[in-house]
């Protein structure tokens, strides 16, 4: 199955930010990408963090969703949506929510980001708890390819990379962790927390990511790539607006399972 990690460097304007989207899914389409998987935050990195909270989404409904379902249908993808404000339980937070669309445009999965990003170098400070409310469940489906092979496709976002424990509930073939790291801790841990989840849980890692200044002043580390269940990266981008494809064999990935089974040998 081939896959696409789309990096995009998001704008203040959810309209520019879709046409940005459909530009790049339709460049995975015709590479001929089965799943394509947006960043998280691809719809808006706002000028503040309030500004999610004016485009927030009910679920079901609203011209972000339509857009991931249009464009799942009209390119004939699985669409992992990276991350878009959904209401949450009060007006002053939303959730951070991922959601997968069928090549039919129909919903097949939906996560809500569990672990919220906090840090705080004395430079830079960032609090997602303020205006997310968290979700509470681990979330995975399953994807039937072309070639007739079910993978189990697992969910999470960005800072849920630090939580090996969701990725061993998960138990899923395919991680997908689109993300929005910072420069900062980007350059210091994107790259060898992904290869350890890869690693630890013999799976593919699919992990999109904003990639480069934008018009907000914020920096994001990108470095999108994609490795694979032995932890090498098949494919990346550093920085920059593009589709990172790559080919996943379920047929390695079962080889490396039989050949070192440590999925079979937990304990605890």
């Amino acid at each position: 199955m081939k896959v696409a990690a789309i990096q995009m460097v998001s704008a203040t304007s959810v309209q520019a930010n879709l046409e940005a989207a459909r530009r790049l899914l339709e460049q995975a389409a015709r590479a001929g990408a089965e799943l394509a998987v947006l960043p998280e935050y691809f719809c808006l990195m706002g000028r503040v963090d309030g500004d999610k909270l004016a485009v927030r989404e009910a679920a079901g409904e609203g011209p972000i969703q339509a857009f991931l379902a249009g464009a799942a249908r009209e390119f004939g993808l699985w669409l992992a949506g990276g991350t878009l404000p959904l209401a949450a339980g009060d007006a002053a937070h939303v959730r951070n929510t991922h959601l997968v669309y069928a090549p039919d445009g129909s919903l097949a999965a939906r996560y809500d980001k569990i672990h919220l990003f906090w840090f705080d170098n004395g430079r830079e400070r960032y609090d997602e708890s303020r205006l997310i409310e968290p979700g509470r469940e681990p979330v995975a489906f399953d994807l039937p390819s072309r070639d007739g092979h079910r993978w189990r496709i697992g969910l999470s976002v960005c800072y849920d990379l630090r939580f090996p424990e969701l990725y061993r509930a998960l138990a899923a073939d395919v991680l997908l962790v689109p993300s929005a790291f910072t420069w900062t801790t980007g350059q210091a841990h994107w790259e060898v927390l992904l290869r350890a989840r890869a690693i630890e849980n013999l799976a593919w890692v699919v992990a999109p990511a904003q990639g480069g200044t934008h018009e907000n002043g914020r920096r994001t580390w990108g470095h999108t790539l994609v490795a694979d269940p032995w932890g090498q990266v098949l494919a990346r981008r550093e920085e920059g607006e593009g589709v990172v494809l790559a080919d996943l064999d379920p047929q390695q990935q079962q080889r490396l399972r039989a050949q070192l089974p440590a999925l079979e040998h937990r304990v605890l």
